[in-house]
Order: structure tokens, then sequence, then C-alpha cells
């Protein structure tokens, strides 16, 4: 069992606003904040929470109805320890994250997924894998322990870099499992216990529980987030890192997850003008950077470079997320020391997987070129149903990546992530994407399912959406999500 306790300050600001007048009972709406909580992962599993009597000092509440609440989460398997003993966080029996796909439950179930902003396999990925097989026995003599990658990889990834304007060689890439798989290598290289990491705010959640994980200690920078902005606090960021000493700014710059929106080449130079001569490793996440949808490409303004940034690629997010392909694009200093540290956490990447990934890269954009005008359709498709069902809400149509980042009418995104579970359809409520429970007024809304789906996904959405409008009652029963 984890020593770990969650400190009664700590709960408060995961919790945020989670109290709406006309929602109910105060001991059902704080129970299903404290659910929400436990099964998309901010809350550890094994952890003690607060006593009854001291988190119902600290919200104002009679100790009764935090009883309550504890007594509706252990009916519930969210929480063990009867009454009087500590109040540990848990999952229902037969429960486990990750089981909320559509195409493990879905099918059964009727339930539809929007907690993944993702895209089925491209067509080309299985043709790519019977040509990686075909070229196998070339690798067979060697012993298939390759640090950095197989080279013909990293010619290929320094390729598209060189294509971008970005002079690239295969010394400067290390392949690894996925983007997250590289933020973890990168945070384990240059961080310790107690460092800071500056990052923007909303962000992805995995990329936050990565910084968690490794000790380090979280300073969000907020994105602007007046009436039609769509930039980023530079000078913030660049106060933040320097104040903070910060040991790494990690940032998705191009069609941030989940706002979308991409930063411009002239505030990409600003920030590093402002970040010179300091010690702070500049991470970007371009996960998403082939998947501009409106306007100048993010490629272009990418293409500003200096020594002390790192870049994290990936073919999850535009190819496959079953493929695990990805990688970091840095000095071959950072590349020669992430080689030799890496042997603790793995000894490298599936070479059929990295033969699967070089047919994939070497087609010239061609998968891709397909893809962009399915996804711009589905996202103006997404964004028009939204606007017939729920007018109130506002949904600035992002230039690229793959989710709507929906400003609701009141904090009241978990409270709607509850109540959709009971329609069936299943969501990552807003403050999954940020740090002391913000974001309640804000909702991912992918749109990478087919139309069909959509148009039924929304009128779940708006059914949903009325009931907590009611202050109806929540879904006792919902199961942990992980969010891509």
């Amino acid at each position: 069992m984890s020593p770990r306790a969650i400190g009664t300050v700590s709960l408060i600001r995961h919790l945020g606003e989670w109290r709406m007048p006309g929602g109910g009972a105060a001991y059902r709406q704080l129970a299903g904040a404290v659910r929400l909580l436990i099964l998309d992962g901010r809350l550890p599993l094994a952890a003690r929470l607060p006593g009854e009597r001291e988190l119902a000092q600290a919200l104002g509440l009679s100790r009764t109805t935090v009883s309550a609440a504890y007594g509706r989460l252990r009916d519930d398997g969210l929480l063990t320890g009867g009454q009087g003993a500590a109040a540990r966080t848990s999952l229902p029996s037969g429960a486990r994250p990750g089981r909320a796909s559509i195409e493990q439950s879905g099918a059964e179930t009727g339930l539809i997924d929007l907690t993944s902003a993702v895209l089925p396999a491209d067509p080309n990925v299985h043709a790519a894998y019977v040509r990686a097989l075909e070229r196998l026995p070339a690798n067979l003599p060697g012993h298939g322990y390759e640090t950095t990658g197989l080279e013909v990889l990293r010619e290929a990834v320094a390729a598209g870099y060189r294509r971008r304007g970005l002079a690239t060689s295969p010394g400067q890439v290390l392949i690894t499992h996925g983007a997250h798989n590289g933020l973890v290598h990168m945070l384990r290289l240059t961080t310790r216990p107690g460092m800071s990491v500056v990052f923007d705010h909303p962000t992805y959640p995995q990329a936050i529980d990565a910084i968690l994980a490794a000790g380090a200690r979280p300073v969000p920078v907020a994105l602007p987030d007046g009436e039609g902005e769509t930039g980023w606090d530079v000078e913030g960021l660049v106060e933040a890192c320097r104040g903070s000493q910060a040991a790494m700014a990690y940032l998705v710059l191009d069609h941030n997850n989940p706002t979308g929106r991409m930063m411009r080449a002239a505030d990409r130079a600003r920030l590093l003008a402002g970040l010179r001569g300091t010690e702070t490793l500049l991470v970007l996440d371009e996960t998403l950077v082939e998947l501009t949808l409106s306007g100048p490409p993010a490629l272009t303004a990418s293409a500003v470079d200096a020594p002390r940034v790192v870049r994290l690629g990936s073919l999850s997010k535009s190819v496959w997320g079953g493929l695990r392909i990805g990688w970091i694009r840095a000095d071959r200093a950072v590349i020669q020391r992430l080689a030799q540290s890496r042997a603790s956490i793995d000894l490298g990447t599936p070479i059929l997987e990295q033969l699967a990934a070089v047919e994939l890269l070497n087609d010239a954009g061609a998968a891709l070129a397909v893809r962009r005008p399915l996804l711009r359709a589905r996202r103006d498709h997404l964004r028009a149903r939204l606007a017939e069902h729920l007018p109130e809400w506002v949904c600035p149509t992002p230039a690229g990546g793959l989710s709507f980042w929906a400003r609701l009418p009141a904090p009241i995104s978990s409270a709607v992530t509850i109540q959709a579970e009971a329609e069936g359809l299943r969501l990552a409520a807003g403050p999954r994407f940020g740090v002391d429970g913000a974001f309640e007024r804000r909702l991912r809304l992918p749109y990478t399912l087919p139309q069909a789906e959509l148009d039924e996904a929304v009128a779940r959405l708006a059914r949903a959406a009325r009931a907590v409008d009611r202050g109806g009652g929540f879904a006792r029963r919902t199961r942990p999500v992980a969010v891509f």
C-alpha cells in the first residue's frame, strides 16, 4: 500500500469549484467530484484522504456531510477503510484504467468515447508492416539492441527536419516509445526532485503526470483566455523560467493539446531570446505539428531553433497510436547522454516497429494529405452540431490539432462529465488538463470520430448538460479513463 497522503489543501485545490447552486445535496456533489478525481488519475490509488472532521472544517461543511460523501464513495468501491479508519482511494472491483475504448466496450454497451483525441490507424499502416517484415531478415544477424535507434529510421526523421529548414543529422536523433516516453527520458536526465518545470496551462495530462512522478515542481503559465485570444504569454513564460530557475520548460506550441492553438514564429523568436543565458532546457512537444487544418502550416513557424531546444516527435497522432514510435531531436551531446542513461529504463525500441515507421515516414506526406481534409470536415461538422444543440457553449475553431477546447457557461465541466457517463458518453473533464482544479469552465471535445458518431455524441452531451442545468443527480457508476 502506498504511504502517500493527500493533504487537505491539496485536495481542495484539486476539487476546484465543485459545488454548484441547484446541483443537489452537498454530499452527493462532493462524492461526485472526488469520484472524478480518482477515476481520471488526479488522485493516486491507495492514497490516504484527509479525515472527515478536518475536511469538513476546511470546506465549511458539517462532518455529517463529509461522512455521507465518504460513505457513498465506499459503497461505490472508490474508498477503502471503514468509518473512523483512514479513507484510502481505490477502484471498484473489476474496473481498470484504460478500459474505456470503443473497440473494447463500446461495441457491447453503445458507449461513445471522447476521452481520446486520436484517429484510427492510417490505411497504410498494414502495408508498412508487411514491407517491414520483408526487410526484417537483414537485421536478424545483429543483437537487436539499438540504443539510439536504427540508423535508417534516424535518417528518415532527420530528413523530415531538414525539409522544415532545420539542419539535422541522424546523430541528433534518438528513437523512443512515443513522445511521452521521450519526455520521461528528458525529465530523468535534466531534473531532480524539487526542481521546477514550466509548462503552458492547459496542457497534455500525461505530461503533468510525468512531471509530478519525477518529483519536479510544476510551474504552470496560463494561456491567455480573452475573447478571440490565440497566443501565448511569452513574457510570463520567460519570467516563470527565470524566476523559478526552471530546469525545463515543456511546451506544446504546435496545436496545443487541448486548445489547438499555435505560437507564431515571431513569438518563438522572442521566447528564445528571453531564455538566452538561462539554464532552462526548452522541450517542445511536436506530436501534432503536421496536423494544421487552417492557415499557414505549423511546420513553417516551428523552424525556429537554438542549441538548448529539444524536440519530441511521434507518429501516434498522425499515423496510429498503436505504433508507439517517437523520437527526440536534440544537440548531439544531449543525445549521447540520453543513450547512456536510457538503459535503466528500457533497452531500445522494437526493430519491426522501427522498420514500419521508416516506410511511413518515407511516403512524402501522402497519407497526411488525405487525412487533413477528413479531419477538417469532421471539425466543421462537430462545430455546427454543437452550435445547434448547445448554442451557449463557445467553441473557437482551432487552426489544427484534433479537438475543440469548449468554453462552458458555468463551472460545470466535472458535473457534465459525470452525468454524461449515464448517457453512454465518456469525456475528459477540463480540470484533467491542468493543476489545482483549474478549467471547470472548459471541456475538450475531439472531432476524430465519424460524423454519425459525433452527431450521437452531441445529442448525449446536450442531454447531460440539461440534466446538470436542472440540478439532476449524478451517475453513480463510472469507469476509470486514460486521456490521450
